[in-house]
């Protein structure tokens, strides 16, 4: 007879190695063009070639991950994964409105639940949803191109991250306090401007320009951080910059109430299993309040 718990320290490995592989899939996705020996100006087609394949494995990936995720030992594991595609749906139309209606600057509104998801949640929740938000958003909007799969790797990024943030707050003592969204709030803002820098490193070693701004094959590694940088606050700096004040905003004024109702949904998903002794009937009170 297999040990429960051995079965599910198995099964709880084998999902973390799924999203382990996929960042490292998309480490090297973002990386492998500083390595190749020249490249040819590609302007806005950078990774056509190789992001169809990418996204296929992003996709199969998380594919697997959502299933061994709904079909876990615990019913909570279920009842999750209905409330991720119920966040999923609703972070989507949020993506759609916000094409329909431009905001200021790079500001977006879907990375408040996936911050709040993954603090809230855990970090393999956090980074479906971030993943799964981008792709069914550019399902609606037909936003999908080679830059989909670099976009919903680095969402998915920001959800797992922000259960960096739960630790975080737990060592603190801030959990359930009034400085709790500080955390999170500098989290978001954070990654307003890490994302669209990470957005840029897609396409940056197919771009031509300046040779102060622009990669070249042979030149270092200080040389090339140095003008990527330069490349980044001349382009896009400020744009990130009212994307991350946008999130820090958001984080503040909706977190409290956000954090509420989410931490609800997750005492709900908890429960314990009682086996009645021989002959016994369960008391139709406790199964009613979620055991049995």
């Amino acid at each position: 007879m297999v040990d429960p718990a051995l079965s599910h320290s198995r099964a709880r490995f084998l999902r973390w190695a799924i999203y382990g592989l996929t960042s490292l899939i998309g480490i090297v996705a973002f990386v492998y063009p500083f390595f190749l020996p020249a490249l040819a100006s590609a302007g806005g087609s950078a990774h056509a070639v190789d992001s169809p394949l990418f996204l296929g494995l992003l996709g199969g990936f998380s594919l697997i991950a959502l299933l061994l995720e709904a079909q876990g030992d615990a019913t909570s594991d279920a009842k999750r994964t209905a409330l991720l595609g119920v966040l999923v749906g609703l972070n989507a139309v949020l993506g759609f409105l916000e094409t329909t209606i431009p905001g200021p600057g790079g500001f977006s509104p879907i990375f408040f639940l996936i911050i709040v998801g993954g603090y809230i949640y855990g970090g393999r929740f956090g980074f479906l949803l971030g993943a799964l938000t981008l792709f069914v958003s550019a399902l609606i909007t037909g936003g999908i191109g080679p830059w989909l799969p670099y976009r919903m790797l680095v969402s998915g990024w920001i959800g797992m991250g922000a259960a960096l943030v739960t630790s975080l707050n737990r060592v603190l003592r801030l959990q359930g306090t009034r400085w709790e969204l500080v955390p999170l709030a500098l989290f978001g803002g954070l990654w307003g401007l890490l994302f669209g820098a990470l957005m840029d490193l897609w396409f940056w070693p197919f771009a031509i320009g300046p040779d102060t701004q622009h990669w070249q094959a042979g030149v270092g590694l200080g040389e090339t951080l140095k003008r990527f940088a330069a490349f980044y606050v001349a382009t896009s700096f400020l744009w990130d910059s009212i994307r991350a004040v946008g999130t820090i905003a958001m984080l503040l004024l909706f977190g409290s109430p956000t954090l509420r109702t989410f931490r609800r949904f997750a005492r709900r998903f908890a429960f314990t299993v009682v086996t009645p002794a021989p002959g016994v009937q369960p008391d139709p009170l406790t199964v009613r309040e979620g055991h049995a």
